[in-house]
């Protein structure tokens, strides 16, 4: 044989041996005991076995090899028979078909398969007695042949019609070899010779039915095979087959130019390849051609339009990957646009007041600031039945969707095809509205749903989103409210201080001493509620870093402020401390704690306040001689906001004093008993000073 030839062949039936072997492994392992999907599975197998021992015989020429190729190739063949046979006959009742037509089937394959072999041994054993043994052999394959057409035949009409589009692939694979076959035999009966080049492609016609029938073993449950095939692997082989066409035609118009060209003819196969793959460039980026790709393998090689689990993990992981509206909007818009090969979209979203929906987001789709009211008649429609609305099915028959009434601005959008309303909770958040596909789309019960179901899992999370705004606004104004109740409390205690010093005002205000401390306290008051100005407009928070604070000074400006009251603070500072803090702020707290011990004392009774070192943390107490409180109280309302047991109260003095502290890293330890006073202790992380440290609480007192 010539060693081009031999070459070929080789690839050929190496090519088919691996494909034949990797689908049989791929059905024995998904196989389920089914005698359709068992047959399958042999035949597989043996045609596999017989393209490798081919394979090894054209790398070897060893006639042993070839000998042995025939057998198993008549082995295949009946194999094949046997499946075909297995399936003409209906699963439910398989005694139902074997009528005066079909019983004859079952003979005539065993007597073929049989004559095959006998015709093979013949040829083995180079006996003679009935003719030329090479001639018989032939003469069987070409019988073989014509009977596994007649099966294919049968099988294709014995099905229903609805049920052909899943035996399709299989019956064109089939006939495709048995025909090859046919022919491969035909001609060497009338030559009297094998024809060299067929015979060194066989192995690559054999090869290329595979996928065919790949494809009915996914189509046809009855056959027990718990197998799937990849729309994704679909997808791109048939891209690069129809690649690979593509450039085997391009090559041979190149080199058709290149030799009847003349002297152009190297320059022009040059231009020729250069624009052959610049044209393949565009068509493969093409979103259209890619679209129409895939509604051609969805069409003709799977019974749904969609791949459910890669459509839904895609959809999700979309959905998810956002945080704001607008990104999550388009994201919506896109994933809608994506399962209907649409190129553009908007989505149109309920605003915060309720009344009307307006453009929230869009997706290669032009601005538009059209609004529409909630109480509409488009609204509503879409409310009410929660339809995918087709423009196009609209317009050529609008009685199908009776109580419809477009907007204008919708009739004016250009390229306008598909409105999917998206419902929450069973009322309309918003819809949105998709530009017409890039292919040709039939909107049929599988598309509607789907995006039915998609529109429910994009409307849930974009209610959820919407839902958490709402909540982040609402605690804005929680915060805010708290902090205009804290800025309320201080303020009542700068009124009270300035309502005593009026109060005094009438008795002392020829006295110096008065008056200056008058102006002081005055002074203090409008730097207090300028402090209180800046904590409305920046928040709760101080926007400066904790400073070192002199709690000493602080302490001896707070009984310097208290002393005109009953009973009049006593002061101890056991050791001079640097706290870290807010002077103002912690000013406030220990003020507030030396008025309320103040105010549960009776006059003639007791209120002091100490400074000393408790381990690494500096303690200030305040404690009195008091009406005291119950460990109940303390357990369970101390703290508390809005708690007090003052007529006056506000209960926000102690639950700010213990959150400020407990920011700053310390702690507050309360010691009370009802009648015999209180002690509070204020535990303040101790400030590093250091030459640059900065130091407050340095206010001279007056």
């Amino acid at each position: 044989m010539n060693p081009i030839l031999t070459t070929v062949a080789a690839w050929s039936y190496g090519i088919a041996g691996s494909v034949y072997a990797a689908f049989a492994l791929y059905l024995l392992f998904g196989w389920r005991g089914g005698k359709r999907g068992g047959a399958m599975m042999v035949a597989v197998g043996l045609t596999a076995a017989w393209a490798l021992i081919e394979f090894a015989f054209a790398s070897t020429q060893g006639e042993t090899l070839h000998a042995v190729g025939a057998f198993v190739d008549v082995l295949r063949v009946g194999a094949w028979y046997a499946f075909l046979l297995l399936a003409i006959q209906r699963p439910s009742d398989p005694a139902s078909d074997a009528d005066a037509r079909l019983t004859w089937l079952f003979p005539a394959a065993s007597l073929l398969v049989l004559s095959g072999l006998f015709a093979q041994g013949a040829i083995a054993a180079q006996w003679h007695a009935i003719g030329d043994a090479g001639r018989l052999g032939v003469f069987a394959g070409l019988v073989l042949s014509v009977f596994g057409l007649v099966l294919v035949e049968l099988l294709f009409r014995n099905v229903s019609e609805d049920s052909r589009w899943s035996v399709k692939p299989l019956c064109l694979g089939l006939a495709a070899t048995f025909i090859f076959d046919l022919y491969l035999f035909a001609d060497a009966l009338l030559f009297n010779r094998l024809d060299a080049d067929a015979w060194s492609v066989r192995g690559f016609v054999h090869a290329m039915a595979v996928p065919l029938i790949a494809v009915s073993a996914v189509r046809n449950r009855a056959w027990t095979f718990g197998i799937t095939l990849s729309r994704r692997v679909v997808f791109h082989s048939t891209a690069m087959i129809v690649t690979g066409v593509y450039l085997l035609f391009v090559a041979a118009a190149g080199y058709y130019i290149r030799y009847f060209g003349g002297n152009w003819g190297r320059s022009l196969q040059v231009a020729l390849v250069c624009a052959a793959v610049l044209a393949l460039g565009a068509v493969a980026i093409s979103g259209s051609m890619r679209a129409k790709l895939r509604v051609i393998v969805s069409k003709h090689f799977f019974s749904y339009r969609y791949d459910y689990r890669d459509e839904w993990l895609r959809f999700t992981s979309a959905l998810s990957s956002r945080d704001g509206r607008h990104e999550l909007g388009q994201d919506v818009v896109r994933g809608l646009a994506d399962l209907t090969e649409s190129p553009a979209g908007a989505l149109w979203l309920r605003e915060s007041t309720g009344r009307q929906f307006v453009q929230s987001a869009r997706w290669n789709m032009p601005s538009d600031s059209s609004v529409e009211s909630v109480s509409s008649g488009f609204a509503r429609y879409l409310r009410e039945t929660g339809w995918v609305v087709n423009l196009e099915e609209f317009r050529s028959t609008p009685e199908r969707y009776r109580g419809l009434e477009l907007p204008a601005w919708l009739s004016d959008l250009p390229n306008a095809w598909l409105i999917i309303p998206l419902m929450n909770g069973g009322e309309i958040i918003g819809f949105v509205v998709l530009a017409t596909a890039r292919t040709r789309i039939e909107i049929n019960w599988e598309v509607n749903d789907v995006l039915k179901t998609a529109a429910l899992q994009a409307a849930s999370f974009l209610g959820q989103m919407q839902a958490t705004e709402a909540l982040l606004e609402a605690r804005k104004f929680d915060a805010f409210n708290r902090m205009s109740a804290f800025v309320v409390h201080d303020l009542k205690n700068i009124v009270a201080q300035l309502s005593l010093m009026m109060k005094n005002a009438e008795r002392h205000r020829e006295n110096p001493e008065f008056q200056k401390d008058m102006l002081m306290t005055v002074g203090h008051s409008i730097e207090r509620m300028k402090q209180l100005m800046m904590q409305l407009r920046e928040g709760t928070t101080p926007v400066e870093a904790p400073q070192g604070v002199d709690i000493s000074a602080v302490i001896n400006r707070i009984a310097h402020a208290k002393a005109s009251q009953q009973p009049a603070p006593e002061v101890k500072v056991e050791e001079r401390l640097i706290a870290k803090g807010h002077e103002d702020r912690l000013e406030r707290v220990i003020g507030h704690l030396v008025q309320n011990a103040i105010d549960a004392t009776e006059n003639g009774g007791r209120v002091w306040i100490r400074l000393a070192r408790e381990e690494s943390l500096a303690m200030v107490e305040v404690g009195d001689d008091g009406h005291g409180m119950t460990p109940e109280f303390i357990r369970e309302r101390l703290f508390k906001p809005f708690q007090t047991t003052k007529p006056t109260g506000m209960g926000l003095g102690a639950y700010e004093s213990f959150q400020y502290v407990q920011e700053l890293g310390g702690n507050v330890k309360v010691d009370s008993a009802p009648g015999s006073g209180t002690c509070v202790r204020l535990l303040l992380p101790v400030f590093e000073v250091s030459d640059r440290a900065p130091l407050a609480g340095r206010k001279e007192l007056a």
